[in-house]
């Protein structure tokens, strides 16, 4: 069974960059549509970037849109988020998950129910 590992999670300032990854184990990361979502104290848990199996389909919720950037290796197995020009307000507690291959990006980050997921790994954006 697919078990997802989020990495790189740090303390960084204003401005910043930071890459996060989502490792797999258990089964190929490439027969699966994969996500980033966060959730901020006292809020929702958002989706902000999911990307589709295998034509490279994309979707960014508004509030990343043109900062972050997901991408997959899936020689390696990983999913990757790489984060710049990083704000106060992006905070949070980060995880991948994971949804069918033939889930679409958006509708995988804005509707899905999502079953298979990551512990979580925190992002602290302050000076």
């Amino acid at each position: 069974q697919l078990q997802l590992v989020e990495s790189g999670g740090n303390l960084v300032q204003p401005g910043g960059s930071l890459r996060l990854s989502c490792s797999a184990s258990g089964d190929g990361l490439d027969g699966y549509a994969i996500g980033w979502f966060r959730e901020a104290p006292g809020k929702e848990r958002e989706g902000i970037s999911c990307i589709s199996r295998s034509d490279g389909n994309t979707y960014y919720a508004d509030s990343v849109k043109g900062r972050f950037t997901i991408s997959r290796d899936n020689a390696k197995n990983t999913v990757y988020l790489q984060m710049t020009s990083l704000k106060p307000e992006d905070t949070a507690v980060y995880y991948c998950a994971a949804d069918l291959p033939s889930s679409r990006p958006q509708y995988m980050c804005r509707y899905r129910y999502l079953e298979i997921w990551g512990q979580g790994t925190l992002v602290t954006v302050s000076s």
